[in-house]
């Protein structure tokens, strides 16, 4: 069950029941904008309908984020589900993610420097935190590329379980990918187990770690 904390309780609250799920990203930032698209997907894993509308100030250039188009409107849903903006200043669920500063000349680097800290955190994209991202980067799709050399074997359900459980709690973005560093270093998964696992993973991750594919 997917839990985000509210601001209102100070406590880590379970999301609205139903089907469907409407989130309002209300300021555009980059950072709440993958915010907002991991939301979406971590929300339609657990079989929720999820539409995620913008206002007109919306960051730019989203979809080399892997950030799934948004539904552009001109006000502010007064009714969401799910707000995402930079404060959390309404009576309602409200997920407050600080502005990033800095900027990255690779948006999936970024992205991942993102996921790496919690929403709530400040973050600052600085040329250290980026050179330690795209290291981690290179290092997964690199292995994902050797291990697409291996025999195919089901993906270790134990390693996703524990990745999903943490995203579901508040989006704990960081905890998910410390799994794939100790899945990734585990000699006694196999090399094909890991890559379907990395793949699964990455549908919610959106970090592009098979792009290396081919050329190992």
């Amino acid at each position: 069950m997917l839990r985000l904390h509210d601001h209102r309780t100070g406590r880590t609250e379970a999301l609205p029941a139903g089907r469907g799920l409407r989130v309002q990203v209300v300021d555009g930032a980059h950072r709440r904008a993958v915010v907002a698209d991991l939301l979406r997907r971590v929300a339609e894993r657990a079989g929720r309908r999820v539409l995620v509308v913008s206002t007109p100030g919306a960051a730019t250039g989203l979809d080399d984020y892997n950030v799934q188009p948004f539904e552009a409107r001109d006000d502010v849903l007064p009714d969401a589900d799910v707000y995402v903006s930079e404060t959390a200043d309404r009576d309602a669920l409200c997920l407050a993610v600080p502005q990033e500063t800095g900027t990255s000349p690779d948006p999936l680097i970024a992205r991942l420097a993102m996921l790496e800290v919690p929403y709530r955190e400040p973050l600052e994209l600085s040329a250290q935190r980026l050179s330690a991202a795209a290291e981690r980067l290179d290092a997964w799709r690199g292995k994902v590329a050797e291990w697409a050399t291996s025999p195919g074997r089901p993906m270790n359900r134990e390693y996703a379980n524990e990745a999903e459980a943490a995203l579901a709690d508040d989006l704990g973005s960081p905890a998910a990918l410390a799994v794939l560093d100790r899945l990734a270093a585990d000699p006694e998964v196999p090399p094909g187990a890991k890559l379907e696992t990395f793949i699964h993973l990455d549908l919610v991750l959106a970090l592009g770690l098979v792009s290396a594919i081919g050329q190992a």
